[in-house]
């Protein structure tokens, strides 16, 4: 059959999720981690003598995705209209001299599927973290380069104040930090196993239920739950919401990275590669192809998050018509994402940041952006509030009659009062007016050098 998904597409699966982060949602990892807890549950039971050992023993053995019938299951699926009996049923057929009778003992299918559910997305998250770190490593390598970089700050999409590369770059890095301990945060409520019955009361599960459920969960890697979890999914909705607030920092980014390589700003440039064309018609064009498919992707991202609220919302003890819908969500969360953060290593891991036309576009506006520092300046004699109404007229007769500032300064005589040619143009130098950017970004670096996003 040919692909009809984006992530399953050979042309362009790569441009909408990584391949890493694909073989987590697979369907034979889907598969092989149902069969990791069925086999689980098999050892923990023949522990507490539940069931025989040497059944346990062949359940372990044949709870490979390799000795599963495939069309065995896919016909069952046809049948049953369900999604875990038919794997079931082809452990059972895989298991020798009778001991498959034995498999799937006192569990329902949320037991299982939900189990291995955080399973996967345990293994996901260890890609989003290294991807962080990587990045993380990036950002803090442009700050430190850039401290001192002076470009044009903006406010409302216009010109502002001068501000320094470094010292944008360290607020996104900051920002990633916070990312990184909120995904910790979620990890210590995520990662719980379910082993608890049809409707959560263990019914079924014998007077060895703690134990069953202690052993098969922790011998998985994940913990045990306070009480059933299977009608309430808030870890899930914090697991999606903590992926599309680091997905909004990326879109942020990335949208900065295209806004700043406009022909027109010129100030940074991601990496282009040999080969690489940018237009099937214009051979010139170097377009930022990298940063625009992380926005084109973490823009699309966001319709998931939008109804991912709607899993919570579950009927008495289970809701298949809500519960299902995470089996698309939150995979799907994390194929986007991946690529998103893949873009964005390859993007900031080579950004040519381009010093020249930063400091060109610092006098775009011919020196009006330091009105502030000229206000402050003259405010020293004729007070704050009548230095503004100076620089403001100043301010407005220049860019209505298309002249400098510094002209306009130089032909106002309560000005030259104060401030001689010589002061005037130091007061202009866009490069000397960032403020305490330099020693910000330093004592910012060096206040997060610890930080487990930094961490190897």
């Amino acid at each position: 059959m040919s692909a009809i998904s984006v992530f399953d597409m050979r042309l362009l699966g790569d441009s909408w999720s990584t391949k890493a982060m694909r073989d987590v949602f697979c369907e034979e990892n889907r598969i092989q981690k149902w069969l990791d807890v069925e086999a689980a549950l098999a050892k923990a039971q023949a522990k507490l003598n539940i069931i025989p050992q040497a059944a346990a023993d062949e359940i372990a053995k044949k709870s490979f995705y390799k000795y599963m019938d495939m069309d065995f299951i896919f016909n069952e699926y046809k049948k049953t209209k369900h999604p875990l009996v038919p794997t079931v049923r082809a452990l059972e057929k895989a298991c020798e001299n009778g001991y498959g009778e034995f498999v799937h003992f006192g569990v329902t299918t949320q037991d299982i599927m939900d189990t291995a559910f955080i399973l996967q997305f345990k293994q996901a998250m260890q890609l989003v973290k290294s991807d962080l770190k990587i990045i993380a490593k990036s950002l803090q390598k442009l700050a430190l380069e850039h401290k001192n970089t002076a470009m044009m700050g903006r406010t409302l999409a216009l010109q502002a104040l001068p501000i320094t590369f470094g010292h944008k770059v360290a607020i996104w890095l900051d920002e990633l930090n916070r990312h990184y301990e909120r995904i910790l945060e979620c990890e210590n409520r995520l990662y719980v196993g379910l082993i608890v019955g049809a409707v959560g009361t263990k019914a079924s599960l014998s007077d060895k239920h703690k134990e069953v459920e202690r052993l098969t969960i922790e011998s998985l890697g994940l913990k045990v739950p306070y009480i059933s979890w299977q009608p309430a999914r808030d870890r899930l909705i914090e697991l999606g919401y903590v992926l599309a607030n680091i997905n909004a920092t990326f879109n942020k980014i990335a949208h900065q990275i295209l806004i700043l390589a406009h022909n027109e700003i010129n100030e940074v440039a991601e990496p282009f590669g040999k080969g690489q064309v940018g237009s099937s018609t214009m051979p010139h064009k170097r377009n930022p192809a990298i940063s625009e498919n992380a926005v084109t992707v973490s823009n699309t991202l966001k319709a998931n998050i939008a109804i991912l609220s709607d899993i919570e919302r579950h009927e008495h003890e289970r809701d298949g018509q809500v519960w299902k819908m995470e089996w698309k969500l939150l995979p799907e969360i994390f194929l986007m994402l991946s690529v998103v953060l893949d873009n964005m290593k390859t993007a900031l891991g080579g950004l040519e940041v381009k010093k020249d036309f930063m400091l060109k576009n610092l006098n775009t506006l011919q020196g009006f952006v330091l009105a502030e520092r000229v206000m402050f300046a003259l405010s020293e004699h004729f007070g704050k509030q009548h230095a503004h109404e100076i620089v403001y007229e100043n301010a407005m007769k220049g860019i209505e009659n298309n002249k400098s500032f510094k002209e306009v300064l130089l032909n106002d005589s309560r000005v030259k009062e104060i401030l001689d040619e010589k002061a005037i143009d130091a007061l202009l130098d866009a490069t000397s007016y960032v403020g305490y950017a330099p020693l910000l970004v330093e004592d910012f670096l060096d206040n997060i050098k610890n930080a487990e996003i930094l961490k190897d």
